[in-house]
């Protein structure tokens, strides 16, 4: 019980920024939690258990997205386009114009965008865990940032529009 104290709501955030619906999310992890205990002899210490946890907890997820038979995938040759943000645009974001976003963007671009920028994997990693290609990791990520900077400025300005 005191590990599933300590580990339970970055388990829940985890699996809720791919998942992307709180119930969902909430069965997720404690059936990670559960999958975690029964194979604890799996963990060899080689690095922290919450990051041990984390990727059952990710890999659960993904598994129950890819169940969910969401979006057709995009074509695995697509060129890399720029995958830079106008810092400009970034100012006067508010987390909550974030999370709003992350909900309205395709399960495919949230994922990627959860696990690079909130989970920290980097591309390579990201392409073993999803079966992708680099390319198609990176192309991702770049049309995710920029879909989720439109929604947070469409959400910015109906809010603008609504107080003016």
């Amino acid at each position: 019980m005191q590990v599933y104290k300590l580990y339970y709501k970055a388990m829940f955030n985890s699996s809720l920024r791919i998942i992307g619906n709180k119930f969902d999310a909430e069965d997720m992890m404690q059936d990670s939690f559960l999958d975690a205990f029964r194979r604890i002899e799996q963990y060899k210490e080689e690095g922290s258990f919450g990051g041990w946890l984390k990727r059952i907890v990710i890999n659960n997820s993904l598994d129950f997205v890819r169940q969910q038979k969401r979006e057709t995938e995009l074509p695995e040759n697509l060129e890399i386009v720029d995958d830079t943000i106008d810092s400009s645009a970034m100012d006067d974001i508010k987390l909550k114009d974030i999370k709003i976003a992350m909900e309205k963007i395709k399960k495919e671009y949230r994922i990627i965008i959860s696990l690079y920028l909130f989970e920290g994997y980097d591309h390579e990693e990201i392409c073993e865990i999803l079966g992708i290609s680099y390319n198609l990791s990176r192309t991702r990520y770049s049309r995710a940032k920029k879909k989720l900077l439109e929604e947070i400025q469409s959400i910015q300005k109906e809010r603008s529009i609504k107080w003016a």
